[in-house]
């Protein structure tokens, strides 16, 4: 699925095993945009990166092997850890 364009944060679901996984980094080599990518799961000092290269195509950007989704576990996780307490 492409979208308009790869930005920190997005979640992305790997099609090889269903993990979700957070882009934590995006930069361009010469004529080559590539993402990182950790487990959406795991604390970052302990999260074991992937480097992908963005595909870029008319419809928009994608990460080949991976599909965009905001419905990731790791978002309502993120949402309810962020959400002040009411007293």
């Amino acid at each position: 699925m492409a979208v308009s364009s790869i930005q920190l944060g997005q979640v992305w679901r790997s099609d090889g095993d269903g993990q979700d996984y957070l882009v934590t980094k995006v930069y361009s080599e010469v004529f080559t945009q590539y993402a990182m990518l950790r487990p959406a799961g795991i604390t970052a000092p302990d999260a074991p990166t992937v480097r992908i290269k963005v595909s870029k195509t008319p419809q928009g950007a994608a990460l080949p092997g991976y599909t965009f989704t905001q419905e990731g576990s790791f978002l309502a996780f993120q949402f309810l850890s962020r959400t002040p307490s009411i007293t």
